[in-house]
């Protein structure tokens, strides 16, 4: 487990612990990867609530509630799609704020308008509008995965 993103996700449990608020996640092209780097830190079910993993768009939709309209407009890559997730996150579950990534890892998949390593992050904190980022990351699909992982955990601890 890489030790950096450890060292953020725990900075992360020190603010969520110290406010008594509760992170869920919603990850797609991460498949969990999120989670796993929280569920590393001892304790964190003090501060995680749970996380979802939607990689198909029929889970996106049975789990979050994300609108079927959106995913055949948008697509599952999109900003729309992050958010609808990021806020569905948060409806299903007993959270306070919450992380969604949605992405393409590669190496197939990619169109012209959404290459390999276009990826969407969106947070967002209960009554609160989301923010949602658009990210082109490069490398492998461990490498853009891992990427992702990071820039959406630095991205709460801004």
């Amino acid at each position: 487990m890489d030790h950096e993103l450890i060292a953020i996700a725990e900075i992360i449990g020190q603010k969520l612990k110290s406010t008594g608020l509760k992170l869920v996640t919603a990850e797609s092209c991460t498949g969990g990867w999120i989670a796993q780097v929280i569920t590393e830190i001892a304790g964190s079910s003090a501060w995680f609530d749970r996380g979802f993993v939607t990689y198909s768009n029929t889970a996106k939709i049975d789990m979050l509630g994300v609108d079927s309209k959106t995913l055949n407009t948008y697509g599952a890559v999109s900003a729309q799609t992050a958010v609808e997730m990021v806020n569905g996150a948060l409806i299903h579950s007993t959270a306070d704020c919450a992380i969604a990534v949605t992405g393409i890892a590669g190496p197939e998949g990619g169109t012209a308008g959404k290459p390999v390593g276009t990826v969407f992050i969106a947070w967002a904190y209960k009554n609160q509008p989301s923010i949602v980022i658009k990210k082109q990351f490069n490398g492998s699909r461990h490498e853009i995965r891992a990427q992702t992982v990071k820039a959406a955990l630095q991205g709460l601890n801004a």
